[in-house]
């Protein structure tokens, strides 16, 4: 059954900037971040008050990137797959050219607009990928907050990516940076490693960007 779209939805917005892509592979990469309300997770170390957000229309979410002078956007949150006619506001990107990315936990499939995948599985809730997930990205990012040692093999054989990362758990301005290279290295060493996992972390906040 075909899902009939309102011409003129509105979407959870939590904000809307432009600034530097600053984790992943895309580090440095001049962008509009599109950060969208409500997640089907809740980790205790996220640092997005996802649940803050005001109402948008489309017209007004495109009249507002007519400010920005970056034509690569970044579709994030929250979690961005659960969002209410996500189809209609990729569509709308996309035919004014902009390239997109997602930001996604991947627990739901990435978009067919989407140009660029970053997964960001959770290993706090590694039952629920057992179950299901995405099954390919661009670039897979795991946050270490704990021993994720055997989450991340799992994730190597259910998310194929071309590149996958590691990232320190920030808690309390806090980062775990010793541990994060640690299991890094470890990971790297064992002898049957299929891919390659490197660090990430959140250089925009040493920045002191958005």
């Amino acid at each position: 059954m075909q899902t009939i779209h309102p011409e003129n939805p509105e979407f959870r917005i939590v904000e809307i900037f432009e600034s530097l892509q600053g984790e992943g592979y895309n580090t440095g990469m001049s962008a509009v971040f599109i950060r969208l309300g409500k997640c089907n997770l809740a980790c205790a170390w996220c640092d997005t008050d996802y649940l803050k957000f005001g109402m948008m229309r489309l017209s007004d979410i495109l009249s507002r990137l007519q400010t920005y002078a970056a034509r690569n956007i970044i579709i994030t949150g929250g979690e961005p797959t659960i969002q209410p006619h996500l189809s209609v506001l990729l569509d709308a990107l996309k035919a004014q050219g902009y390239r997109l990315c997602i930001e996604t936990n991947g627990l739901k499939p990435a978009p067919v607009q989407i140009d660029y995948v970053a997964a960001s599985p959770k290993a706090c809730y590694a039952e629920k990928y057992r179950q299901q997930c995405i099954e390919a990205a661009d670039e897979v990012r795991i946050v270490a907050d704990g021993d994720v040692l055997a989450f991340c093999a799992e994730m190597e054989q259910k998310i194929r990516a071309a590149h996958y990362y590691l990232s320190p758990c920030e808690i309390d301005g806090q980062m775990n940076i010793y541990d994060t290279i640690r299991q890094i290295g470890l990971l790297n060493a064992r002898a049957d490693a299929q891919v390659h996992w490197q660090l990430s972390v959140q250089t925009h906040k040493w920045a002191g960007i958005e």
